[in-house]
């Protein structure tokens, strides 16, 4: 028996368990798991079926990783999937469900941090070094993108849309799409208090690029642009990279953005 894996843990003979995997007392590791290599589990941590797991990830006890999602029309002989990257740490009591369809997946990315008691619902997206805070509540089919930073009990409505780097503000509620840099107002729901600047410098964005950042927010949201007019300034005027990010994903939006809460 691998010595890093307690006597108390079940195991299913089906499971894949990589190599210096850690598997503390009375974890529970379902059928058809994967496990990548440098994994550390601590105790009384569930990885239900259908879970595939990258390296380097520390899971801390009471994490619950694939069960049924929270959907009172899912048929539990339904095959869908959780798949979690590499280096990931997820703190105590934090959950994630596995799809409602047949074959769909909720994913996790790579280098992200989920603190306690934080969750990620059914056929969510998140992207890479992605942070969501104690209490982060993810509805099903949100997206977010990488580098995100989501503060202490926020909560974000089913198919909403966070853009890379955007931060959200703590006990705060999300229903409309939160574009790319861009940071959440607290105080009111579905509104805009700026650009997220220090997370964009920390990122590595070019001067030049935070500037074509600045100009894209500004044609959005400060002239009294309609978004139509809006997109095709940022288009016309403003070269490749972050800017033109924002505007494709103000475009793309099927719930309407977030607006700007001048002053």
């Amino acid at each position: 028996m691998n010595e890093h894996i307690h006597p108390s843990a079940l195991i299913d003979p089906s499971a894949v368990i990589g190599a210096d995997v850690s598997i503390g007392p009375f974890s529970v590791i379902g059928a058809h798991v994967e496990i990548g290599d440098g994994c550390r589990l601590d105790a009384h941590v569930v990885v239900h079926p259908y879970v595939k797991m990258g390296t380097g990830n520390r899971i801390h006890s009471a994490t619950v990783i694939g069960d049924l999602p929270q959907d009172v029309a899912f048929d539990p002989a339904t095959v869908s999937f959780v798949e979690i990257g590499d280096d990931n740490i997820l703190r105590e009591g934090f959950t994630i469900h596995r799809g409602t369809e047949e074959g769909s997946v909720t994913r996790l990315g790579s280098g992200c941090m989920c603190m306690a008691n934080s969750h990620v619902g059914h056929n969510t997206l998140v992207g890479d070094r992605v942070i969501l805070a104690n209490g982060v509540l993810l509805a099903g089919h949100v997206t977010v993108g990488d580098g995100v930073f989501l503060a202490g009990n926020a909560v974000v409505h089913q198919f909403v849309r966070i853009g890379r780097l955007a931060m959200m503000s703590g006990v705060a509620g999300l229903s409309q799409d939160l574009p790319p840099f861009c940071m959440h107002h607290a105080a009111e729901v579905n509104k805009l208090s700026g650009l997220n600047t220090v997370g964009l410098r920390r990122a590595g964005l070019s001067p030049d690029e935070r500037a074509q950042v600045k100009k894209a927010f500004h044609f959005l949201y400060t002239q009294g642009l309609p978004k139509k007019e809006a997109l095709a300034k940022i288009r016309d005027e403003l070269s490749e990279g972050p800017a033109q990010e924002m505007a494709d994903f103000v475009e793309a939006g099927k719930r309407g953005a977030c607006r700007f809460r001048k002053g």
